[in-house]
């Protein structure tokens, strides 16, 4: 798949996979001057991309091309979350040119972003339209104070962060426990979610709201982690994959599961290179020493500043060099393919990578293909690469397509 499947949904108006044309579209609600949280940004919006359909995230205020700042809140051992710097999230389209008979639905992310937007009739009216016209709306962790202030909870069944129970309730909302925190709820076309960790089955609710089919989702895909991957490469693609029904294992050597992996916010902010800033902490599910490549369908490589270091252990390169002989699909993102090159399982093949990695990549016998635009993937036999994050949609999807699966409505 060469060219990028994003451009081919959006010329047929289709769905990878449906049997007629289809316009599906999500809308997405943002906010300018506070951040809402990363993960509950990024996660939902490119999954959805990968699954098929068209997003739009606009902002009061703003318009396509223009940022909004992102936080980072993780469980810390504090009594409340804490919070961080994000990265600057791209909005794709003018929230004033925003009409609801032209979307199949709303997503609404979390963060303290809400508690501004919740103050603005535009938006409140724009979900009332959602919610007149019987649309899904999907809304997670302190998304809810907007559905709140827009009347829309009244006698649903829902949940959000525990901190915004009071305001459910007395919005007339029934509140569900999200216990565990991963807890989502759908109460007609209402979908609701506590918080990030809950991405999976949120997404997933989301699907079945639309009325769509996940087909070759018995898949069993394992993540090779190490300390400073980055945040999205990591998270993005093992959240979409578990929404699918994947089983995803993360492992990283010398850790067991449960143990966590820091990780690397890479953002590209004006210098000559990327900036770095803290991510969040991300729990390995299952433990390095007890792998059997017999066992998965697939190998996901996350990149970041990891592969580094992660390309100077032999059990790693030898477990890539299984995945290979056995011709199963490998897909490594960004700095990944630095694995991938000490391997040597690069020779002879067509790929891309972070641009900075291009020597890695050359030297090792690859063939060099430039990453433009820089969302830009490429598969080449049971090899998916992508250059970094942005590129996340095509290289779910391209991973998607080698494993058989496809989203239909």
């Amino acid at each position: 798949m060469q060219g990028s499947a994003h451009d081919h949904w959006r010329l047929c108006g289709g769905l990878r996979g449906a049997a007629r044309p289809m316009a599906y579209s999500v809308s997405f609600s943002l906010h300018a001057v506070v951040g809402f949280t990363r993960m509950s940004v990024m996660v939902p919006f490119q999954a959805l991309l990968a699954y098929g359909l068209k997003v739009d995230a606009v902002c009061p205020g703003k318009k396509a091309g223009e940022t909004c700042a992102t936080a980072i809140h993780d469980f810390l051992g504090h009594q409340t979350y804490s919070e961080s710097k994000g990265h600057n999230f791209a909005l794709t389209a003018n929230f004033e040119d925003v009409d609801a008979d032209s979307y199949d639905a709303l997503v609404v992310p979390g963060g303290r972003a809400p508690e501004y937007l919740s103050l603005d009739e535009n938006v409140l009216n724009l979900v009332k339209k959602f919610e007149s016209a019987h649309k899904p709306i999907a809304s997670i962790c302190h998304g809810q104070l907007i559905l709140a202030a827009a009347g829309v909870l009244k006698d649903k069944q829902c949940t959000a962060y525990p901190a915004v129970k009071p305001v459910v309730v007395a919005a007339g909302g029934i509140w569900k426990d999200p216990s565990p925190i991963s807890a989502c709820f759908t109460d007609g076309k209402l979908v609701t979610g506590a918080a990030w960790p809950g991405h999976p089955e949120f997404l997933k609710q989301t699907l079945a709201a639309l009325s769509a089919t996940v087909q070759g989702g018995d898949k069993k895909v394992l993540m090779l982690c190490g300390d400073y991957m980055e945040d999205y490469e990591a998270m993005v693609p093992f959240q979409a994959m578990q929404a699918l029904g994947y089983q995803v294992d993360a492992v990283c050597p010398d850790k067991k599961s449960g143990d966590t992996c820091a990780t690397a916010v890479h953002d590209f902010e004006g210098a000559q290179t990327y900036s770095e800033k803290p991510g969040h902490n991300f729990a390995l599910t299952a433990t390095f020493s007890e792998v059997k490549v017999q066992d998965y369908d697939a190998l996901v490589v996350p990149g970041g500043r990891a592969p580094e270091y992660l390309s100077l252990n032999e059990k790693v390169l030898d477990l890539v060099r299984e995945f290979d002989d056995a011709k199963k699909p490998i897909a490594s993102i960004c700095h990944g393919q630095q694995i991938l090159a000490a391997a040597g399982v690069l020779k002879g093949k067509k790929c891309t990578a972070y641009p900075a990695v291009k020597s890695h990549v050359v030297l090792s016998g690859g063939q060099w293909l430039e990453p433009e635009p820089i969302s830009k993937c490429f598969t080449d036999g049971h090899l998916v690469t992508g250059a970094a994050w942005p590129a996340h949609p095509e290289f779910v999807a391209q991973l998607m397509a080698l494993l058989g699966t496809a989203v239909t409505f």
